[in-house]
């Protein structure tokens, strides 16, 4: 029985392109409108057979001009023997318009980053539905050993919750897992509807509604202890479009809003690695990242980091020992100081109570 609007979970706006570019390159003799609306992901979910598609056909004449003012080339093909005929039109993508020049290649340390960023932007992207999809097109005729469908090798450098958390959000089902957050001496049970997963500073976030709070919160999947377990009964209807893009925002006006400063000693460990961090735009290539390393006093440089996470920043100053001094924020200053005691006490005897 085919499913329902009601019974599917809504599929983003860039989900339904992505999926429409693919299938449209993975074709060598083009796809009927027919075959678009029934197979590719984000129309085949409201198609009926037989039944009324004049609002899936508008948003496949709306798809094909965004896909169009993006720069790809999306071609019509007339059938040679009915030409005129709109219901045989086919259409394609050239394949050989994404060939690279042929004074282009890469060595093999090259080719394999490549081919992990390509893992894991793809993992990280599309649903387990979307996944889904790209097997259903060998039923028209492409060949799943095409490089567009099995480019990168299969790997996996995910936290164990990823799986469960992903296919909760692509059926709408609540979750329930344990969340330990720093300072807190036990894990604590949360009650999540999830609405998207997403990767930041390079760590997995979960975004999605507290269901004790009924308000939006993001958790790092590294926080999450143990299994992550479907509340039975409890579903929701998916947001649809946006809730990436939205958490991504979130995270980003953190890292903007969040400033550290420091001192570090010159040509010490923690020198070396702070100044080789990202610095362009919003949103980190890492979760910390220098806005300027310049002279200060003596033989010490100051450094600005912008970051997301107080604890995750701490963790990692607080392992370069003397090497680093936090002058700002103090809360920041007291989390590494605590990370730094802990150590000495845990070495010397010490108790915390104790400690000048």
């Amino acid at each position: 029985m085919p499913s329902t609007p009601e019974q599917t979970p809504r599929i983003t706006v860039e989900e339904r392109l992505f999926s429409l570019v693919l299938a449209l390159i993975a074709t060598e003799i083009g796809l009927t409108k027919s075959d678009i609306l029934s197979t590719v992901q984000g129309y085949r979910q409201r198609y009926l057979s037989g039944g009324d598609t004049a609002n899936l056909e508008r948003q496949f004449e709306r798809d094909k001009d965004d896909i169009r003012e993006l720069g790809i080339p999306l071609e019509t093909v007339e059938p040679q023997d009915d030409p005129g005929n709109n219901h045989l039109l086919r259409y394609r993508i050239p394949k050989g318009l994404y060939n690279l020049p042929a004074d282009v290649s890469f060595s093999p340390d090259e080719l394999m980053l490549l081919k992990l960023a390509a893992t894991v932007w793809r993992e990280g992207s599309l649903s387990a539905e979307s996944r889904r999809a790209l097997t259903k097109l060998n039923s028209l005729g492409v060949d799943s050993s095409d490089p567009v469908l099995g480019y990168a090798p299969h790997l996996r450098a995910r936290d164990a919750s990823f799986a469960p958390l992903s296919k909760a959000l692509d059926h709408g089902q609540v979750v329930a897992f344990l969340y330990l957050k720093p300072g807190e001496s036990s894990p604590r049970r949360r009650r999540v509807a999830p609405r998207a997963i997403v990767l930041h500073g390079g760590r997995w976030h979960l975004y999605g509604t507290d269901q004790e709070a009924r308000a939006p919160r993001t958790f790092l999947l590294s926080r999450i202890v143990g299994p992550v377990v479907t509340v039975p009964g409890e579903t929701f209807i998916p947001d649809g479009e946006g809730s990436g893009r939205q958490a991504l925002d979130e995270l980003d006006a953190l890292w903007e809003a969040n400033v550290a400063e420091l001192v570090v000693e010159p040509g010490s460990d923690a020198a070396v690695r702070l100044s080789k961090r990202h610095t362009g735009g919003t949103g980190p290539g890492t979760m910390a990242a220098p806005d300027a390393v310049t002279p200060d006093a003596g033989t010490l440089h100051a450094v600005t980091l912008h970051y997301t996470d107080i604890d995750i920043l701490a963790d990692e100053l607080a392992g370069y020992g003397p090497e680093v001094l936090v002058r700002s924020p103090l809360a920041l200053r007291q989390a590494v100081r605590t990370r730094l005691v802990g150590v000495r006490d845990a070495h010397t005897g010490t108790t915390r109570g104790s400690a000048a």
